[in-house]
């Protein structure tokens, strides 16, 4: 089958987002970090979302601390990041729906035999609570705690494809966010953007990136 990568360079792997890529659960996590701001007086806007999606819980609550009102006292960030991670997990048990195409496309990359790893800037928590959902099993998960930073720094790319013994040039990463797509160009995969629009790539697209 064609591909762009240079001969003798077969793929590798492919890595995947998970929020907003494999699960719908994007808007979850809007809607836990604004139950959050309310409680230190604020209503998230437009201007939020660059913090906010794509980003680790941690970062999240660093910015909501950054952006409360100055009269509000300010809570621990760990009281944050626990209060923004309860939130969350309670939307994605209720109602976190998979991404339509996301369990063929797993199933085929399982057929082809190609390895498969899971990075997430969500907490291990939460991604346990999706993996049931999806029906793969990922060689490699990398969660938020698996890295000293997260995207949009390229280290939970790089990590990904260091455990499965990957050249990040010939892997193909599948994401959503710019963030996301930020870290994995800075690790030197070849990104596949999906919008809710277009769906997931199929198995064809992800071999001729």
């Amino acid at each position: 089958m064609p591909s762009d990568l240079p001969t003798g360079e077969a793929l590798q792997a492919v890595l995947f987002d998970m929020d907003g890529t494999l699960v719908d659960t994007e808007p979850l996590w809007w809607q836990a970090t604004a139950s959050v701001a309310r409680t230190l007086g604020f209503e998230l806007g437009p201007a939020d979302t660059p913090h906010v999606l794509g980003h680790t819980v941690e970062d999240t609550a660093a910015h909501l601390l950054s952006a409360r009102p100055p009269s509000r006292p300010a809570e621990s960030t760990t009281d944050l990041i626990r209060l923004l991670t309860e939130s969350f997990a309670r939307r994605v048990e209720r109602s976190a729906r998979v991404m339509p195409g996301a369990p063929d496309l797993l199933h085929q990359l399982s057929a082809a035999r190609l390895p498969t790893a899971l990075v997430s800037a969500s907490p291990r928590s939460i991604v346990d609570l999706v993996l049931p959902r999806l029906g793969h099993r990922f060689d490699h998960v990398v969660a938020a705690e698996d890295t000293a930073r997260g995207k949009p720094y390229p280290d939970p790319y790089l990590e990904a494809a260091r455990r499965l013994g990957a050249d990040p040039g010939r892997c193909v990463a599948v994401e959503d966010s710019p963030t996301g797509i930020t870290a994995a160009t800075a690790a030197g995969c070849r990104v596949l953007a999906v919008t809710p629009e277009d769906g997931l790539p199929s198995l064809r697209q992800i071999r001729e990136r």
